[in-house]
């Protein structure tokens, strides 16, 4: 599988295309408020949208996701719990198809209750679950540090060293790195404990 990366918007926003090079389909997850860069990458790389997933509903990642879906005829994909409009509802450990390859739900609440990643043996976008550096913000409606401890701790520290973390911003000091060099790098992936969690979680220690 192969990742598209592009960053979209005034906030950072990072927008992806997950792409099964052998069938030439592909998924497009997040789309900010310009769906106009990603019409433009589906049309360099020539692939078939099949369907269009959000991680979260917060506005800056899903506000033009039905334009995205309607440009390509593409299905809506979201957590079961999601507020917004869509038409697949999944939960953690359902799988999307792409072509020939198997794409898996993890459900990742935290930041809100309705995060999810989407994994695909080597890459995961992780939307504002995790970010580069820092976890994600859980002073939102609906978000919960302990359920985010537990998502990161419980769920994504079990994946394999060498995924690849791709984030829902762009306010780290790379866009993109393996989860092991996450690890090293990230207060909330390095605490021992809930409590040690708890100080990478308060206002100033992390941007979203």
């Amino acid at each position: 599988m192969s990742v598209r990366q592009l960053r979209v918007g005034d906030m950072r926003n990072f927008a992806y295309l997950l792409i099964d090079d052998e069938s030439g389909e592909a998924m497009a997850v997040d789309s900010g408020w310009d769906v106009d860069p990603i019409v433009s990458m589906v049309r360099e790389e020539n692939v078939e949208v099949k369907f269009a997933v959000a991680t979260h509903h917060h506005s800056d990642h899903v506000a033009t996701l039905w334009q995205l879906a309607r440009v390509f005829d593409a299905k809506i994909v979201a957590h079961r719990s999601s507020p917004i409009s869509h038409d697949i509802d999944v939960d953690g450990g359902d799988i999307l198809r792409i072509g020939g390859k198997k794409v898996k739900i993890l459900h990742t609440p935290g930041h809100t209750e309705d995060s999810i990643c989407i994994y695909d043996g080597e890459n995961l976008l992780t939307g504002d679950t995790l970010l580069i550096g820092s976890p994600g913000r859980t002073d939102f409606e609906g978000g919960s540090p302990q359920k985010l401890y537990k998502s990161l701790h419980l769920t994504i520290l079990k994946l394999p060293p060498r995924t690849m973390i791709y984030p829902g911003h762009d306010y780290g000091k790379v866009p993109f790195r393996t989860l092991a060099e996450e690890k090293k790098a990230n207060p909330a992936l390095m605490a021992r404990n809930y409590r040690e969690f708890l100080s990478t979680t308060e206002p100033g220690s992390r941007r979203h």
